[in-house]
């Protein structure tokens, strides 16, 4: 019942995306309708998909985290496009603006893909645990999309702030280890969802620190270098622990 009623709104929230890219090129008021159903259908989406998580039990909490983590990355790639949508509002089509907004869309649709084959493996025990890793690989890949971006952080943190968002890769990479060796759907699905917070808190504090006042733009260009060897490797690991 509830797989149903996912499906049916992801479907009508994929419908609504191709609103909002097309809108960029029509008038205000389409945009805003546009930026109006999407809102309503993804308010629509994290409910039923709420509701899903709650029919599996509390003795299955980390499989609950996978669920609402999927329906968190699909809200924030739509607010991702509704702003990109925005920005290319009554441009050319060879705007920068709008391969931005292609780019947004695109993740979009990636994220509401992950979701399905989410909830789809949830119903397949055999298979919960792979699906979480692949989930957690494409989420880690788009962040350090944005990682690499040129867009500057809002905010500064310390450079000991980003040595202690280290220790999470630490015990994540643990984790991992310990995940590969027992091979149980259990120990991966923990692990899927603790690399992902380890991995988006240490590029989210790496980032900050490299932007530091008191940083030079040679150490900053080393910090963001390391944060990104270290994502990498850290994918590399998933990618093994998947294999296995």
């Amino acid at each position: 019942c509830y797989r149903e009623n996912i499906l049916k709104t992801a479907k009508a929230l994929v419908e609504d995306t191709k609103l909002l890219v097309s809108g960029a090129a029509s008038s205000q008021d389409k945009l805003a309708q546009a930026a109006q159903s999407s809102a309503n259908t993804i308010t629509q989406l994290a409910e039923v998909v709420k509701l899903g998580a709650a029919s599996l039990g509390s003795d299955d909490p980390e499989t609950q985290v996978v669920l609402i983590n999927a329906i968190k990355d699909v809200a924030k790639a739509l607010s991702d496009l509704i702003g990109a949508t925005k920005g290319a509002a009554s441009k050319p089509a060879d705007d920068p603006s709008m391969y931005q907004l292609k780019g947004a869309a695109k993740v979009m649709v990636t994220n509401v893909t992950s979701l399905l084959k989410t909830v789809k493996a949830v119903e397949d025990e055999a298979t919960r645990g792979t699906r979480a890793l692949e989930a957690t690989i494409e989420y880690i890949k788009q962040e350090l999309t944005v990682f690499q971006s040129s867009e500057v952080p809002e905010k500064t943190s310390s450079p000991e702030e980003s040595i202690r968002m280290t220790k999470g890769i630490t015990m994540a990479t643990a984790k991992a280890v310990a995940a590969g060796n027992s091979c149980r759907q259990e120990d991966v699905i923990a692990t899927a969802n603790l690399s992902r917070k380890a991995v988006a808190d240490m590029l989210t504090s790496c980032k900050q620190a490299s932007y530091h006042p008191d940083v030079s733009e040679e150490v900053r260009e080393r910090a963001l270098r390391f944060g990104t060897e270290c994502t990498l490797g850290y994918l590399e690991l998933l990618e093994h622990v998947l294999l296995v």
